[in-house]
């Protein structure tokens, strides 16, 4: 079996894969203080406290990571306590079949390139990928599978924080769908203009990038993922498909190219 680990600012991602099919998935925080030791601990709970056996049967090993240290001491787990096992890092030297059409490629985040593989794999280009995480991003790919390039915007959890830090008389909100966009109350409001105005945010940049991918916005497939796609991607016009384990899938693509 495979196993993917997505290791992002805010969580880190797990996927357990069997061929081609996502047997279990789990997330977790991502703690930059954890060792390697500490993650192993972590990792092998998860894959004996579920149903598909544990440590010992895993065969491969995919990594993306954002985080450098993180990506050290994930480095060094697998050394030390998956000895033997073949593991594929996402980083410089990979290969990953995606074209990098930027001005310096080493600029842009693995997971980045790793989704614009899996859109093109599942849903073929042109395609703009909608990343719902620490940070909200936006990638182009092409017709011809490349990455084009796109645009970061602050995530939702982000901008929430901030909203609470620098408002007196505001404070953090379960994200939710409000019930209305014209709120009686603050609850509703901070809820009305984070989801209403995240979800608008989204159409007004992936419009701007599906006008400059193709002069027909209907061969655009645009894709929605990341663990906070849920709130908001319900109320977005313009996102096609969720698929909520998209950069799970690229991995195991980059894996089975690389091994």
């Amino acid at each position: 079996m495979l196993l993917a680990i997505d290791v992002g600012n805010s969580e880190t991602v797990f996927g357990l894969f069997e061929g081609e099919t996502l047997l279990e998935h789990w997330r977790v925080g991502t703690d930059t203080r954890r060792t390697a030791d500490e993650w192993s601990v972590v990792l092998r709970g998860l894959l004996e406290g579920g149903a598909h056996g544990g440590a010992d049967d895993i065969d491969g090993l995919a990594l993306c990571c954002s985080v450098p240290s993180v990506q050290h001491e994930m480095r060094d787990m697998f050394r030390r306590h998956f000895d033997g096992v073949a593991a594929v890092i996402v980083e410089p030297g990979v290969k990953t079949g995606v074209p990098i059409r930027m001005d310096n490629p080493k600029e842009v985040g693995s997971d980045r390139i790793i989704n614009a593989l899996a859109a093109d794999h599942l849903y073929g280009g042109p395609a703009v990928v909608v990343d719902f995480g620490t940070a909200t991003t936006f990638d182009a790919v092409s017709t011809k599978g490349e990455y084009v390039g796109g645009a970061i915007a602050p995530g939702i959890d982000i901008s929430v924080d901030a909203l609470s830090r620098r408002g007196a008389q505001l404070h953090m909100v379960e994200i939710v769908k409000p019930r209305a966009a014209i709120a009686k109350n603050t609850t509703e409001a901070l809820r009305s203009g984070i989801v209403f105005g995240f979800a608008g945010q989204v159409d007004g940049i992936v419009d701007r990038m599906v006008a400059e991918l193709t002069d027909n916005p209907d061969d655009v497939t645009v894709v929605a993922t990341g663990g906070l796609a849920t709130t908001v991607v319900g109320e977005c016009e313009t996102v096609d498909v969720h698929e909520p384990w998209l950069t799970l899938i690229g991995l195991r693509l980059v894996f089975a190219r690389n091994t």
